[in-house]
């Protein structure tokens, strides 16, 4: 891969791939090598998983729900916290609701179900890679709209309370944030990739990433689906 700004030959990505069924495993393993991927590792339970994870470092986490030890959502809470830079991407067989919604509060980055073809799995890992939600059509909808309703009953069940000051109250607790940063937050929460973002602001694809990245710094958000809640629980997303 090359970094089309610099000329240079750009690391690949570094990803590994967990799921309890070697084959099915082993064959996700060499389409990412194929196209370019650097797989450096996989493994076949929970345990496992975190421990391998923990080792190697990979950029991005291909990960069944449904392992052995440890299930996936647990798997990926003990890996993506504060400091952590690791991009989850869920690759399931079940589509059901519960399970999606689970697995991005867990800290998931996306959701692609296991009837995906290899070119939109490796798209979903390109995507996931640098911080893009990806998930199954008609699964994007349902986690916005579970935020969405999230949001209403926490207004009106506190609107005086903690609300305020997540609508922005003056106080020492609200976070400040340029009218850069509140742009793209309010595009972020409109579901736009980053170079959809960085195409309408007329700016790079890194400099949406790192406004991005402040944002997440100075709200104290750990992904962006957290980013995409806050900006919906602010009426940003509206704007």
């Amino acid at each position: 891969m090359t970094d089309s700004r610099s000329g240079t030959a750009a690391a690949p990505v570094r990803v590994m791939v967990v799921d309890d069924h070697p084959m099915w495993r082993d064959a996700v393993a060499r389409d990412l090598a194929a196209a370019g991927f650097d797989v450096v590792a996989t493994a076949g339970d929970g345990p496992q998983a975190v421990r391998r994870a923990e080792a190697v470092r990979p950029d991005v986490l291909v990960l069944d729900l449904n392992l052995p030890g440890l299930p996936g959502v647990e798997v990926c809470r003990r890996l993506v916290g504060e400091g952590s830079a690791l991009r989850v991407l869920v690759l399931s067989a079940s589509g059901e609701h519960a399970d999606v919604l689970e697995a991005v509060k867990s800290g998931a980055t996306g959701y692609l179900v296991k009837s995906a073809g290899p070119e939109e799995l490796i798209e979903a890992v390109r995507r996931t890679a640098v911080g893009d939600p990806v998930f199954t059509p008609g699964l994007a909808g349902l986690v916005l709209g579970e935020y969405r309703r999230l949001a209403g009953e926490a207004g009106e069940a506190g609107e005086a309370g903690a609300g305020a000051t997540a609508r922005g109250a003056d106080g020492p607790e609200t976070p400040h944030l340029t009218e850069r940063e509140t742009e793209v937050l309010r595009l972020v929460a409109k579901g736009l990739s980053y170079k959809q973002i960085a195409e309408r602001l007329v700016i790079s694809h890194r400099t949406v990433q790192n406004h991005v990245q402040n944002t997440l710094g100075k709200l104290q958000l750990h992904n962006r689906v957290e980013l995409v809640r806050y900006a919906i629980e602010t009426g940003l997303d509206d704007a």
